[in-house]
C-alpha cells in the first residue's frame, strides 16, 4: 500500500494584541492528586478550612452538608491531625440540638485549640457549638443572636497572639438581614461558651452584604462588607470597611473604601448558578517588609481593570486602611477574552507570599470550570498562575436548594509551608464535594520556578507504532491558544485533542484511536500556535 501525505488543510489565527507578560509568569508546574477530604454522597458546599495556631498537623474544615430525601441540614467535620495524610470527620455537626441546623458555617480555632462554629439556626439567628477534642464531639448550641429571621454567614476571627492585648478573644460578624442590613458583631472571651450583646458595626445608607473579618498582628479587627445596588440582582456597588482597636467596643467606619462592579446574577453558561463579587479580606502577619499590609479581593466586570467578563479584582492598603490602591487584576489572561473568573479566596503565608485561589475557565469549555491559584511575591505588582486542579467540573446548581446555588465560599490556608486550598466540585456523581491539593510554598516560590522553554517543539509520539493509545507531548515558550489535530494521510481531520487557550510550558495528551474508531493506518499530527506549527507522523497497528 503507498500513503500519499498531503498538506494539511486548517488555519488557525489567535490575537496576542495588547498581551504583555510584563505582570505575568507561567510555569510548567503540574498539580495532581487532587482529593476529595471526606468523600460522601452529601452536598459539601460553602467550603471553608482553618489552621491550629500552635500545631500545624491540625487542619479544620467544614461545608453546608445537605441531602435531599429525606431532606436534611447540617454542618460538615472535617479534621486533619496528622498534617493533611489523613482527614476523619462527619456530615453532621452533632452538637444540640441538631434538627435545629441550617448550615452556613463559620470556623475558627482558638488559642487553647478550641474549634468554634457558628451556624444558622433552623427557623432564626444565629447559634455556635464548640469542641475541645478536635471536633469529636461539640457542646450544645449557644446563642449568638435570635433576632434575625435569615442572617447570613458569619465570619469568625480569633486573637492568637500572646502579645495582643485581647489575647484570646475570638470574634464574630454578620449581615442582620433587616433594614437598614448593617453588619452586626459580638465576641466571645472563654471559648464560645458566652457571647457579647450583638451590635451594628454601620449604619449603612445602602444594604449591606457579607462581611468578612481579618486580625492584624497587634489584634487591630479589620471588617469589609460590599454595598449593594437597590434593585434586583443587587449588584455589589462599593466596599465598606471598619476597624476596632479595643476589642470591638468601638468601630471606625467607612462605608466607601473604593468603587467595585460585582457579578452578582446568574451565568447562563454555567446552567445559571447563583453567582456574586463579595469581597475577601486577608492582612499580613508574616514580620516581613509588607507585615500588616490589608489585602482586598473581589469579582468584578466592566469597570477597569476588570473587563466585560468576571475578573479577579485586588486592592491593597499599605497604612492600616486609611488609603486604598487603584485596583489590580488578578488574573492575567487576556482582558475580554470571554473566560470567566469567580469566587477568590486569599490567604498570606508565613513568607509574606499572597495566594488567592479561584474557578478559572480558560483552560476548559465555556460550561465547566477548573481551580487556579495566582501567587505574589511583592504585595501583588506582579503574579504567577497555576492550574491546581487536575480535572474539570459541570458546575450545577445544587437540586432544592434556593436561588440556583452551588456555593459562593471556597477557602484557603496555609500551615507548615503549606497551602491548602479547598473548593467545591461535583465531578463525582453529581454530588458536590470538597476538593483540595496540598502544595508545597517551595515549590511555587520566584526561586524554585521550573524554567520556561525557549523555543516551541512538537515531540515524537510514544509509543509508535502503537496500538490502541499514545502519548504526544509539545512545549511552548508562551501562553497561547493552542490546537493540536490528528488527520489522516489525505488531509481528512479525523480528532481534535486540543483546543484551547494554555500557559506556556511543557504539555502532554494521550490519544486513543479507540475512541475514534480509526483502522490500522499512518496518520499525522499537527501542533499550531500563534504562527508557529509543526507536523509529524504516527503508525496505528491493530
Amino acid at each position: 500500500m503507498k500513503y500519499l501525505l498531503l498538506p494539511i488543510l486548517f488555519v488557525l489565527t489567535f490575537n496576542l494584541n495588547n498581551y504583555s507578560q510584563q505582570f505575568h509568569k507561567s510555569t510548567s508546574l503540574i498539580f495532581e492528586d487532587n482529593y476529595r477530604i471526606y468523600p460522601s454522597n452529601v452536598n459539601q458546599w460553602e467550603v471553608s478550612i482553618v489552621k491550629h495556631p500552635t500545631n500545624p498537623n491540625i487542619l479544620f474544615s467544614s461545608a453546608n452538608a445537605v441531602t435531599l430525601n429525606p431532606f436534611f441540614w447540617s454542618e460538615g467535620i472535617y479534621v486533619t491531625t496528622d498534617g493533611g495524610n489523613s482527614w476523619q470527620g462527619n456530615d453532621t455537626c452533632t452538637g444540640p440540638i441538631i434538627t435545629f441546623h441550617l448550615g452556613d458555617p463559620g470556623i475558627i480555632i482558638d488559642k487553647n485549640g478550641t474549634f468554634i462554629l457558628t451556624r444558622k439556626g433552623a427557623t432564626s439567628g444565629i447559634y455556635s457549638h464548640f469542641s475541645t477534642d478536635n471536633g469529636l464531639t461539640w457542646s450544645d448550641q449557644k446563642i449568638i443572636s435570635d433576632e434575625d429571621y435569615a442572617p447570613e454567614k458569619a465570619s469568625l476571627v480569633s486573637d492568637v497572639n500572646p502579645e495582643g492585648t485581647y489575647f484570646g478573644r475570638s470574634y464574630a460578624s454578620w449581615v442582620k438581614l433587616l433594614p437598614p442590613f448593617p453588619v452586626m458583631f459580638a465576641y466571645t472571651d472563654d471559648g464560645a461558651q458566652n457571647w457579647s450583646t450583638p451590635n451594628p458595626i454601620n449604619n449603612p445608607a445602602q444594604r449591606s452584604a457579607n462581611s468578612e473579618m481579618a486580625i492584624e498582628p497587634s489584634g487591630r479587627l479589620l471588617v469589609c462588607w460590599a454595598a449593594l445596588t437597590n434593585s434586583s440582582p443587587f449588584t455589589e456597588d462599593y466596599v465598606g470597611f471598619a476597624k476596632s482597636t479595643d476589642g470591638g467596643n468601638s468601630w471606625s467606619v467607612n462605608e466607601n473604601i473604593f468603587d467595585m462592579n460585582g457579578i452578582a446574577g446568574e451565568l447562563t453558561q454555567k446552567s445559571g448558578i447563583r453567582v456574586n463579587g463579595v469581597p475577601r479580606i486577608a492582612t499580613d502577619t508574616s514580620d516581613g517588609t509588607r507585615n500588616g499590609w490589608i489585602y482586598i479581593v473581589t469579582g468584578q466586570q466592566n469597570l477597569a481593570p476588570a473587563g466585560s467578563d468576571p475578573d479577579i479584582i485586588l486592592n491593597r492598603s499599605t497604612d492600616g486602611g486609611q488609603t486604598w490602591s487603584q485596583s489590580i487584576r488578578v488574573n492575567q489572561d487576556l482582558v475580554n477574552n470571554g473566560k470567566i473568573q469567580l469566587f477568590p479566596a486569599i490567604a498570606i503565608d508565613q513568607y509574606g507570599g499572597l495566594n488567592i485561589i479561584f474557578y478559572d475557565d480558560r483552560n476548559t469549555t465555556s460550561d465547566s470550570l477548573g481551580m487556579f491559584l495566582a501567587r505574589s511575591e511583592d504585595g501583588g505588582d506582579t503574579w504567577r498562575e497555576f492550574e491546581i486542579s487536575d480535572h474539570n467540573f459541570f458546575p450545577k446548581p445544587i437540586s432544592g436548594v434556593p436561588q440556583g446555588k452551588m456555593g459562593d465560599n471556597i477557602g484557603i490556608t496555609a500551615s507548615n509551608g503549606k497551602l491548602w486550598p479547598v473548593w467545591m466540585d461535583n465531578s463525582k456523581g453529581g454530588i458536590y464535594q470538597i476538593w483540595t491539593v496540598p502544595i508545597e510554598i517551595s515549590s511555587v516560590d520566584v526561586e524554585n520556578e521550573i524554567p520556561l522553554p525557549k523555543e516551541y517543539s512538537l515531540n515524537q509520539n510514544y509509543p509508535n507504532p502503537f496500538n490502541p493509545s499514545t502519548k504526544i507531548s509539545w512545549r511552548s515558550p508562551v501562553s497561547s491558544w493552542q490546537t493540536l489535530k490528528i488527520y489522516d494521510v489525505l488531509g481528512n481531520e479525523v480528532a481534535t485533542l486540543v483546543d484551547e487557550y494554555r500557559p506556556a510550558g511543557k504539555h502532554e495528551i494521550e490519544f486513543d484511536a479507540v475512541s475514534y474508531n480509526l483502522p490500522s493506518a499512518i496518520y499525522l499530527y499537527k501542533l499550531q500556535i500563534g504562527s508557529f506549527t509543526e507536523t509529524k507522523k504516527m503508525i496505528l497497528i491493530k
